[in-house]
């Protein structure tokens, strides 16, 4: 789309209309046919959660974490899935609706954006798992730190947006970068504080734990449950680290669009 277009008279209601629509599509596709319907947005984290608190309270000794251990969990294993699933889906962005991404008078990174929006929907619809679960969890604090919440929010939503446009053009482009992603999905999930906090690390490890900006992100959403896992440090890096991601994504985004145009 020409820049003439996109700053044409009334787009951005025009975008953001556009974006609530897409949004919404993918939910009610993706819902359709299934019997469980809402439902799968939580049991994934949850079957997760569960098994990895037997694992850690039942078979082994655990030393990492707060109690209660399901409330530290879930409340990373969350945003997580929001994470994970959004960028695995940014893999197939553009080749998914390339009809679409052709033909339309709208900005491509609609098509990020749709994805952030339809999964950060997912994440809010299973939030009321997890206050249900801190709310009858004995040792559950609640405190001032709530209000990083939404903070959090933002914050994951401006690394995924920024993500988005760094990896679906990437991908259109070069098809073994998709395989290549899910690799690193998986070993970013040992990597990033879910069934540990950066505090856990050891040495040199917490530093270098620092710079993946989901443990800043995830620290910030523990605030609301567990107020000693507040790690200025991490909190700052991983602040900086996801404009600097999103910066970078806007740059590769404007630059590859039209070769990923002339590639769909």
């Amino acid at each position: 789309m020409s820049h003439a277009a996109v700053g044409a008279p009334g787009t951005p209601r025009r975008y953001l209309h556009s974006l609530w629509l897409l949004s919404a599509r993918d939910l009610k596709v993706r819902y359709a046919t299934s019997l469980l319907g809402y439902l799968w947005s939580v049991l994934d984290p949850l079957v997760m959660s569960a098994i990895y608190w037997f694992v850690f309270t039942q078979v082994f000794k655990r030393d990492v974490g707060e109690d209660p251990y399901i409330v530290f969990l879930i409340s990373a294993l969350l945003p997580w899935v929001w994470f994970n699933s959004s960028v695995s889906d940014f893999t197939k962005a553009f080749k998914k609706d390339s009809r679409l991404v052709r033909s339309t008078n709208i900005p491509r990174s609609i098509w990020v954006n749709r994805i952030v929006l339809s999964k950060g929907m997912e994440f809010l619809f299973s939030l009321p798992v997890l206050a249900l679960f801190a709310i009858f969890s004995p040792g559950t604090q609640f405190g001032w730190g709530i209000l990083w919440f939404p903070v959090a929010v933002l914050l994951q939503v401006i690394l995924l947006v920024g993500l988005g446009m760094l990896v679906a053009p990437l991908c259109a482009l070069y098809s073994d970068l998709e395989r290549t992603t899910g690799l690193i999905l998986r070993a970013l999930f040992y990597a990033t504080p879910i069934i540990y906090s950066v505090s856990n690390l050891p040495g040199p490890f917490e530093v270098i734990g620092s710079f993946n900006p989901l443990a800043g992100i995830f620290t910030m959403y523990r605030m609301a449950f567990f107020p000693d896992q507040w790690h200025t440090n991490t909190v700052v890096i991983g602040v900086v680290m996801s404009l600097a991601i999103f910066a970078l994504g806007w740059w590769v985004f404007r630059t590859l669009e039209r070769p990923v145009l002339k590639e769909l």
